[in-house]
C-alpha cells in the first residue's frame, strides 16, 4: 500500500512537470521562467532521489542561455544550492562536464550580478572536485581579479585564494608560531608575487590585493613575513628572490599598507553599473 501511494504520488508530480513546468520554463514573461527555475532548484535539493538527474538538471543547463539577467541569475542560485551540498555531488558530474563552458563563459556576463554568481558557483565546482576545471577554465576566472568591478573581482579573489593559496602542508600546523621567512604564510607570499608578475598587469597591484582583502586579510597583513623575505638571507635549498620579484614584493607590500590604512578600494574601482574615473 506504501509503494503504491508513493508511486501515485510519483505520477501526480509527474503530470504537474509535463503539464506545467514544460511549458511555462519557455514561457514569454521572464519572471515566470525565473520562477518555474527557481523551483526546480528546490525540487532537486528536497527530493533528489527523483529530481537530480540529468532529464531534469538539462532544463537548468538550457535556461543558462536565457535573454534576461534574471533567469540565468536564478539558474545560478539553483546550482550552487545543489553544489554546495557534497553528498549529491556524484549526481552532478555528467552535468558538470556537459555545462561547465557554459558557467565559465557566463563569469564574463553582461549583467554584473550574473557575472558574481557564475563565479561563485565555480568556486563550488573548485571545492567539489578539483579536477573538473582545466587550467584554462581557471585562467578565464584570475584575470578578473583586475577586474573594475569590485564584486566581480572579490569573487574571482576568492576563487584564486581557493585553488593557489588555501592548501595548507600539514608539517606546517606544527610550526605556526614560526614567524617572518620561516612562516607557513612564505611561500604563499612567493607564490603572489609569481601570479602577479605573470598576469603582467603590473602598474595594478591595488587592484589584486583589494580582489584578496576580505578573503586573505591575514596573508596580506603579514608584513614581518614580507619583509624579512626582501632582507634575510635565504634558508638552505631555497632560491633567493630575483630583482624583479623583489621589486614586485615591495610594491604589493605598499599595496597592502595603503589599503589598511585608507580601507578603501583603489581609484577606478566600484561596484556600480558604470565605474566612473577620477
Amino acid at each position: 500500500q506504501l509503494q503504491e501511494n508513493q508511486d501515485e504520488i510519483e505520477n501526480m508530480m509527474n503530470a504537474i512537470f509535463k503539464g506545467v513546468f514544460v511549458h511555462r520554463y519557455r514561457d514569454a514573461i521572464a519572471e515566470i521562467r525565473a520562477i518555474c527555475i527557481e523551483e526546480i532548484g528546490i525540487w532537486m535539493k528536497m527530493y533528489s532521489d527523483a529530481f537530480l538527474n540529468d532529464s531534469y538538471l538539462k532544463y537548468v543547463g538550457w535556461t543558462m542561455h536565457d535573454k534576461q539577467g534574471e533567469v540565468r541569475l536564478k539558474c545560478l542560485t539553483a546550482l550552487q544550492g545543489l553544489y554546495y551540498n557534497k553528498e549529491l555531488n556524484s549526481k552532478l558530474e555528467l552535468f558538470t562536464s556537459r555545462f561547465k563552458d557554459r558557467i565559465v563563459s557566463m563569469t564574463l556576463d553582461k549583467e554584473y550580478d550574473v557575472a558574481v554568481q557564475a563565479i561563485k558557483l565555480l568556486t563550488l565546482v573548485l571545492q567539489s572536485s578539483e579536477e573538473v576545471l582545466t587550467a584554462e577554465d581557471c585562467e578565464n576566472v584570475y584575470h578578473l581579479v583586475y577586474s573594475a568591478h569590485r564584486p566581480v573581482a572579490v569573487a574571482a579573489g576568492e576563487f584564486l585564494y581557493k585553488k593557489l593559496f588555501s592548501r595548507r602542508d600539514p608539517e606546517d600546523d606544527g610550526i605556526v608560531k614560526r614567524r617572518g621567512r620561516q612562516s607557513p604564510n612564505a611561500n604563499l607570499v612567493k607564490t603572489l608575487v609569481f601570479f602577479f608578475l605573470e598576469s603582467e598587469l603590473h602598474e595594478h597591484a591595488a587592484y589584486l590585493v583589494d580582489s584578496m582583502w576580505d578573503c586573505a586579510t591575514d596573508l596580506l597583513k603579514d608584513w614581518e613575513c614580507m619583509s624579512s623575505l626582501l632582507l634575510e638571507e635565504p634558508l638552505n635549498g631555497e632560491e633567493p628572490l630575483t630583482d624583479r620579484q623583489e621589486s614586485a614584493l615591495i610594491e604589493i607590500m605598499l599595496c597592502t599598507i595603503r589599503q589598511a590604512a585608507e580601507c578603501h578600494p583603489p581609484v577606478g574601482r566600484g561596484t556600480g553599473k558604470r565605474v566612473g574615473t577620477k
